[in-house]
């Protein structure tokens, strides 16, 4: 690039205010927080979030399989990295397989781009990328609100290599303003010919199917395949400015929003909150988020738990844990034991593990 050109690149930096402020959308870019796991095998057929916060793999159809994990093999300037690692290869390809790597964005945290007006905004993602060879994936940026999407192809080889991808503005079809989900930038891994036989869509349009993954590989064309993501950021205009770190507890604090995960950090008697017995058999309690969550959150949990009745040392056991009313900021939680008269209405109750360090409540407002 010509002294003129980097001239001309800062000037739209500083005119897009991309020197000042947050600029990374990007929530845990840096793949440092992974509150459910650090590895999961046998990934595939149903998709979900499984290790590294707020990224999510998808799947249609495809028999393939891998281990998704936190890893340490990064490029210089970041400690860790999302590696997916083919086990089980599917080089028969149906029409509608997909895998997707998703990462999911609320529409009040788009608005910057101006989507859907005249003044539309460009968007810069760049990232780094390695494999264990050469292969070409799509990145692509699909409009929840609007079922539009735009792809850009982007090769891997063995060696770290930073990717810079720029698309065009949308005039078209503004993203909703709220916390619901409006923009998907997700990298399609496989796919069949439902979605490769057309002409790539490099501009913003309306979903035309066959046109969303034209050029890829197949990341489960060989059990020998890995692939390795970090760095991710996704900026106002067409100019990839130098990867936005931010701490471990910054990180944290946001990703929190989508998951949170209570654990008793190796306490056997680790306790979730404090409330009061309602009946013999059941107590609720307040739980203190670390952070206001996105919307109403589902629980989920796995463990032995307890109820002590403090006032009179009762304890009800073969716990189950169930959100009794949903809300943002602090929800109930209801313990429930599955049989025995041993507590009692109007006692204070404690709530939380019974002898159990590995016991979990997860907490989940994800998009």
């Amino acid at each position: 690039m010509t002294k003129a050109a980097e001239l001309a690149k800062m000037g739209e930096v500083l005119t897009n205010s991309q020197i000042g402020g947050r600029r990374n959308i990007v929530i845990n870019g840096a793949m440092q927080v992974a509150q459910r796991s650090t590895s999961v095998t046998g990934i595939g057929g149903s998709g979900g979030y499984f290790t590294v916060d707020r990224f999510k793999v998808d799947f249609g159809g495809s028999d393939g399989r891998f281990t998704m994990s936190q890893s340490t093999d990064a490029p210089e300037g970041f400690g860790n990295s999302i590696k997916l690692d083919c086990t089980t290869a599917d080089t028969s390809i149906a029409a509608g397989e997909i895998a997707l790597f998703q990462y999911m964005i609320e529409g009040q945290d788009l608005q910057q781009f101006k989507k859907g007006t005249s003044n539309a905004e460009k968007m810069t993602l760049s990232f780094y990328v390695k494999g264990n060879g050469n292969a070409t994936y799509v990145y692509e940026l699909y409009d929840a609100d609007n079922n539009r999407q735009i792809s850009k192809t982007f090769s891997v080889t063995s060696s770290w290599t930073r990717v810079v991808l720029t698309y065009d503005g949308d005039t078209t079809g503004a993203f909703d303003d709220d916390n619901a989900l409006s923009l998907y930038a997700q990298i399609w891994l496989h796919a069949g010919s439902n979605y490769t036989s057309g002409t790539l869509s490099t501009t913003w349009s309306s979903v035309t199917q066959a046109n969303r993954a034209v050029g890829i590989s197949s990341f489960y064309s060989s059990t020998d395949n890995e692939f390795y993501i970090t760095g991710l950021q996704l900026e106002v205009g067409s100019q990839a400015t130098p990867f936005e770190h931010r701490s471990f507890g910054e990180e944290l604090a946001l990703c929190q929003r989508y998951f949170y995960r209570w654990k008793t950090d190796g306490e056997a008697y680790s306790n979730l909150c404090i409330g009061g017995a309602t009946n013999t058999t059941q107590a609720r309690g307040v739980a203190q988020f670390p952070q206001t969550m996105r919307s109403n959150a589902s629980l989920s949990s796995s463990g032995t738990f307890r109820i002590v009745s403090m006032g009179s040392g009762n304890v009800g056991t073969s716990i189950t844990v169930s959100i009794n009313r949903g809300h943002t900021l602090q929800p109930y939680v209801q313990f429930e034991a599955s049989g025995g008269s041993s507590l009692t209405a109007g006692q204070t109750a404690e709530m939380g593990a019974n002898n159990d360090t590995d016991a979990v409540i997860d907490f989940s407002a994800e998009l």
